[in-house]
C-alpha cells in the first residue's frame, strides 16, 4: 500500500511538470532587414586631419603630417559630399610630438581625442618619423646623428643606426603607456620607417633594429588595435608573431593602365599597385587571414576627384576597386577628406553597406513568461552581411522595460567572433530577484562595456531613440 502511494505521488508530480512545460510558450520573432547605410563604430569612411562637420579639402589635394588646423564648428556633424563617419584619422610627424628630447606634446593628441569624441568619432593615429618634403626628424635628433638626408629607399636618416630604434622606440613606448586602451583611440598604425611612415626600406633593416621597432608597439599597445603597413615578409610576419595586427595599404585604386587607356595621368602603363603589389603581398607576407582578428584599413591613392578628373576612371573602374577591397575584408577607408563625385554616390553607398560588419538579427526566440530569479532562455540567429567581424569588445544585452522598471542584462556573447555569414547564439540571463511582476517589453542591443548604452546600429527596422531594438512582450510573474 505504501509503495502504491509513492507511485501515485511521483505520477502526480510528473503530471504537474508536464502541464507546466506544455503551458510555457516560446515566442519566435523574425525581423525586417533594412537597406540603409549605417554609421557604426570602427567601420566606413573616415575624415583625415579633420572631423565630422568640417569643410573638406578643395580640389584634388590634401594635407597630412602637420598639426590639425581646427575649424570653427557650427554644431552640424554632416559632411557635405562625403559620408558620415565614425573615425577621424590623424597622421602627425614625430618632430611635432617630441620637439625636445624626452618632452612630449601630449596636449596635441589629447585635443584630437577630445574633438573626435565630441564629433561622435574615435581617433586612428599614425606617428610618422618624417615626410617626403621639408618634414625631417626632430631637430634634436638630426643634431645628434648629423649628416644630410639620405633619401635612400625613402630614408631621411640611417634607420640602422642604433639611436634610431632607441629614441623613436622610446617615444612609441611612452605613447603606448599613456594611450593604450583609451576609449576614443580606434587604432594605431605600426609605422617604423620610410616617408610618411609608409614602410619603404623596411626590408633593409637589420633583424635587431626591426624587432626593436616593432616591439615598441606590440609591447605597449595591448588593448588598442595595431595596423601594419604591407612592407616585407620579415617585418610583417614578425609583427604577426607578436600580436594580432591588422594591415593597411596607402594607394588603393592605383590601376594598371593599358598603353591606350584614355587618361591624362597614366603613371606606369601596364603596372599598378592593385594588380602588381597588393594581391601578392597580402598572401606572401602572411596577412591573408589577419582580418579575422584585427582590422584592415585602406587609404586611397590620391583622391576620388583625382580618380575622376585626372585618371578618367569610370563606374566600372570604381566598382572593380570596391570589389577588390571587399575581397580583402576592408573595415575602414581613408578618402583623405575629399568629396565624392555625385554620380559615384550609389557606388559608395553599396560599398558602405558591405564594409566591415553589418549585423542582421534574423530571429529571436524566448519564453512568454518567466519568474524573478529564474533564467530567461533565448535563441538567436544573426547574419553578418559585411566582410569582416567587429573588433571592439562590445556586449550583447537584453533589456526588460516598462513604466515601472528597466533592467539591462548582459549576455556572454563574444561578438568579435561573428565572422561574415550566419552566426547562432543561444544563451540565458537571470531575471533579478526583485523584478516586479508585470508585462515588459523585451529589447536587444549591442552596448558599450561601461555605460551599457547601445553603440551599434543593426540592419533591421525598429530602432528606438535610445538605440534599442524591440523584440516583443514578456511577462514576469
Amino acid at each position: 500500500m505504501k509503495k502504491s502511494g509513492n507511485f501515485l505521488m511521483i505520477f502526480l508530480v510528473l503530471s504537474v511538470m508536464t502541464i507546466a512545460i506544455s503551458a510555457q510558450q516560446t515566442i519566435t520573432v523574425r525581423f525586417k532587414e533594412t537597406d540603409e547605410v549605417l554609421t557604426n563604430p570602427g567601420i566606413g569612411f573616415m575624415t583625415f586631419q579633420r572631423f565630422n562637420g568640417d569643410d573638406l579639402n578643395e580640389g584634388i589635394r590634401w594635407t597630412e603630417g602637420k598639426p590639425i588646423e581646427y575649424q570653427k564648428f557650427d554644431g552640424n556633424l554632416e559632411n557635405k559630399d562625403h559620408p558620415m563617419t565614425s573615425i577621424a584619422y590623424f597622421r602627425i610627424y614625430w618632430r611635432y610630438l617630441e620637439p625636445e628630447m624626452g618632452k612630449y606634446n601630449w596636449p596635441m593628441i589629447d585635443e584630437a581625442l577630445k574633438t573626435a569624441h565630441e564629433r561622435r568619432q574615435t581617433l586612428l593615429l599614425r606617428v610618422a618619423c618624417y615626410g617626403g618634403g621639408p618634414e625631417d626628424v626632430p631637430e634634436w635628433y638630426r643634431s645628434m646623428v648629423g649628416g644630410s638626408d639620405l633619401w635612400q629607399a625613402k630614408w631621411r636618416v640611417d634607420a640602422n643606426d642604433q639611436r634610431y630604434a632607441e629614441y623613436f622606440g622610446k617615444f612609441i613606448t611612452a605613447l603606448g603607456k599613456r594611450y593604450d586602451g583609451h576609449p576614443d583611440l580606434e587604432a594605431v598604425d605600426l609605422a617604423i620607417v620610410g616617408f610618411w611612415g609608409e614602410g619603404a626600406g623596411a626590408d633593409m633593416l637589420t633583424q635587431k633594429t626591426m624587432e626593436s621597432l616593432v616591439n615598441a608597439y606590440t609591447d605597449n599597445f595591448k588593448k588598442t588595435p595595431l595596423i601594419m603597413l604591407l612592407t616585407d615578409e620579415k617585418t610583417n610576419k614578425y609583427g604577426l608573431s607578436q600580436a594580432n595586427v591588422g594591415w593597411r595599404i596607402d594607394c588603393l585604386g592605383d590601376l594598371a593602365f593599358p598603353h591606350d587607356y584614355p587618361v591624362k595621368h597614366k603613371g606606369n602603363p601596364g603596372w599598378g599597385h592593385m594588380e602588381n603589389i597588393y594581391p601578392q603581398r597580402i598572401i606572401n607576407l602572411g596577412m591573408k587571414d589577419a582580418w579575422e582578428k584585427a582590422p584592415v584599413s585602406l587609404e586611397i591613392c590620391h583622391t576620388l576627384k583625382q580618380w575622376k578628373e585626372e585618371r578618367g576612371y569610370n563606374i566600372d573602374d570604381v566598382n572593380y576597386i570596391i570589389d577588390e577591397s571587399l575581397k580583402w575584408h576592408i573595415s575602414s577607408f581613408n578618402a583623405k577628406s575629399s568629396g565624392v563625385p555625385e554620380e559615384w554616390q550609389p557606388l559608395i553607398d553599396r560599398w558602405l553597406k558591405k564594409m566591415g560588419y553589418r549585423f542582421v538579427l534574423r530571429s529571436f526566440s524566448y519564453p512568454a513568461f518567466v519568474a524573478p530569479d529564474e533564467k530567461l532562455d533565448f535563441k538567436s540567429w544573426w547574419d553578418n552581411k559585411g566582410v569582416a567581424p567587429i573588433y571592439k569588445k562590445f556586449l550583447l544585452a537584453i533589456r526588460l522595460t516598462n513604466e515601472k522598471r528597466s533592467e539591462v542584462m548582459i549576455t556572454d556573447a563574444i561578438i568579435t567572433t561573428w565572422l561574415p555569414g550566419d552566426n547562432l547564439y543561444d544563451d540565458a540571463v537571470f531575471v533579478p530577484l526583485d523584478m516586479p511582476a508585470g508585462i515588459y517589453e523585451l529589447q536587444i542591443g549591442i552596448v558599450d562595456r561601461q555605460s551599457h548604452e547601445p553603440k551599434v546600429n543593426l540592419a533591421i527596422e525598429g530602432r528606438d531613440t535610445e538605440g534599442w531594438y524591440p523584440v516583443g512582450k514578456i511577462e514576469i510573474k
